[in-house]
C-alpha cells in the first residue's frame, strides 16, 4: 500500500515593517497545526523572518527576541551623513543596526546551503529590475546580504550590495511574492501584514516627509498587490490577513498585540486548509456575502464599475448596483467597496435585511480589502 505524498506548501511572508512581528505568531500557529513548509519566501521583514524559519530558528527564540526589540535596535539617525552630504546622503538612518539585526536572526551562509528552499525579493536599482534571490542563478550569495537589501526601505536605510548588485527593499515592486513562490508547489499560505488595506487617517500632510512618503508607498504597494491577487488562479492560496492596520509601520510597544494577531488569524484561516488543498485554485478562506448600495448616497460616479465591471453596473437612474448581490468572497475581494468616494457601498451578512431608511446595514468584516478574484477566468459570483 502506498502512502500519498504530503502536499508541497509554500509559506510567503509579506513586508510591513514592525507589523511583520505578526509573522512570528503565524509561524507558531503553523507549527501547532503540524504544517512544515516546503519553501519559504518573503519580502522585507517577511524575508528576515522567513530566512530565520528556513534555517530552523525556533519560534520561541523569535518570540523572545521580538519582546526585547527596542527602537535603538533599528533606528539610529545618520547625523554625519545628513550633515556632510545633505541631499546626497544615502539614508536617514544608519545601516549598522539593521545589518546587526539581520546577522543576529539570519544564519551565515548562502542560499544553496539551506536545507529548506528560501526566496528573498529585492530590487536592483542600477538595472531597474526586481530580483528574487534563491532562484537558479541567484543562489550563490549570502542570505544575510539579501535579507538586509530586502529590508532597505529607500531613503530610510542605505541600499545593500548582494553579490554584484546594489539592491533596495523588495516591497518596492512586490510586497507579497506569491507568484514566484508558487512555482512547482501544490498550495501557498500567504501572510499579508502590510497593505491589505489603506486605512482612513487624517493629518498625514502635517506629519513630515517620512509620513507622506510611507503613506504614498503604502498606496502604491497596495495597488500592485491587488493586481496580483485579482488575477490569481492556481495553485490554491490560503490568504491570512491579521488585524494590524491600526498599528503604525514603525510603532513600537505593540509586540504582544502583533504576535497574538498573527497567531489568531492564522489559526482561524487554517480551519479551511483541507478545503483549500482540495480545490483546483482560487483564494481561501471563502464566505458568502451580500452587496448593498445606499441609493440615496450614490452619486453615480461609476468608480465601482471601473474597478469591478463584472460585479457592479450603473442602472437607468444612473445609480450603482450589483449585477448579482450575493457572492462568495475570500479575504482578497472587495477593494472597490472602499473606493466609493461617498461610502455608499456596503458588504453585509447574507441574512441581513436590505437597505433600510433608518441607517446602513452592518458592514461585513474583512470583505473590503482587495479587488475581486477571478477563478479560472470567471467571476466569483454565485
Amino acid at each position: 500500500m502506498t502512502t500519498p505524498e504530503a502536499p508541497r506548501i509554500g509559506l510567503v511572508l509579506g513586508g510591513g515593517a514592525l507589523k511583520g512581528l505578526a509573522h512570528i505568531g503565524a509561524l507558531r500557529a503553523l507549527a501547532e497545526a503540524g504544517i512544515r513548509p516546503a519553501l519559504y519566501a518573503g519580502t522585507s521583514i517577511g524575508a528576515m523572518i522567513a530566512a530565520a524559519a528556513a534555517a530552523g530558528v525556533p519560534v520561541e527564540h523569535l518570540e523572545e527576541r521580538a519582546r526585547r526589540f527596542k527602537r535603538r535596535d533599528l533606528f539610529r539617525i545618520n547625523h554625519l551623513g545628513m550633515l556632510m552630504d545633505r541631499m546626497l546622503s544615502r539614508s536617514i538612518y544608519l545601516e549598522a543596526p539593521l545589518r546587526a539585526l539581520c546577522d543576529e536572526l539570519v544564519p551565515e551562509g548562502q542560499f544553496a546551503d539551506l536545507a529548506t528552499p528560501l526566496l528573498v525579493t529585492a530590487v536592483d536599482i542600477d538595472r531597474g529590475i526586481p530580483v528574487v534571490f534563491g532562484r537558479p542563478g541567484l543562489r550563490d550569495v549570502r542570505v544575510r546580504d539579501a535579507v538586509y537589501a530586502s529590508c532597505a526601505l529607500p531613503g530610510f536605510f542605505p541600499p545593500g550590495v548582494v553579490g554584484d548588485r546594489t539592491c533596495i527593499d523588495g516591497g518596492t515592486t512586490d510586497n507579497l511574492p506569491v507568484d514566484i513562490a508558487a512555482l512547482g508547489l501544490d498550495a501557498v499560505i500567504a501572510v499579508d501584514v502590510g497593505i491589505a488595506d489603506v486605512p482612513v487617517t487624517t493629518g498625514v500632510a502635517t506629519q513630515g516627509f517620512a509620513s507622506i512618503f510611507m503613506r504614498a508607498a503604502s498606496m502604491m504597494m497596495h495597488e500592485q498587490q491587488q493586481h496580483v491577487l485579482e488575477m490569481w488562479t492556481s495553485p490554491p492560496m490560503l490568504l491570512v490577513r491579521p488585524t494590524v492596520s491600526q498599528v503604525g509601520w514603525f510603532s513600537f510597544g505593540h509586540t504582544e498585540e502583533l504576535l497574538d494577531a498573527g497567531y489568531t488569524a492564522t489559526r482561524d484561516a487554517l480551519r479551511e486548509i483541507e478545503t483549500m488543498l482540495n480545490a483546483r485554485g482560487g483564494i481561501f478562506p471563502r464566505r458568502e456575502i451580500k452587496i448593498v448600495v445606499d441609493q440615496a448616497a450614490c452619486t453615480g460616479c461609476a468608480l465601482c464599475v471601473a474597478r469591478a465591471p463584472d460585479i457592479m453596473t450603473i442602472d437607468a437612474a444612473l445609480k450603482a448596483h450589483p449585477i448579482t448581490p450575493r457572492h462568495e468572497w475570500s479575504p482578497a475581494d472587495g477593494a472597490f467597496v472602499r473606493c466609493c468616494p461617498v461610502g455608499a457601498i456596503h458588504v453585509v451578512e447574507p441574512t441581513a435585511n436590505v437597505w433600510r431608511d433608518d441607517g446602513p446595514p452592518p458592514i461585513f468584516p474583512e470583505a473590503s480589502s482587495v479587488p475581486s478574484v477571478h477563478q479560472h477566468g470567471g467571476s466569483a459570483a454565485r
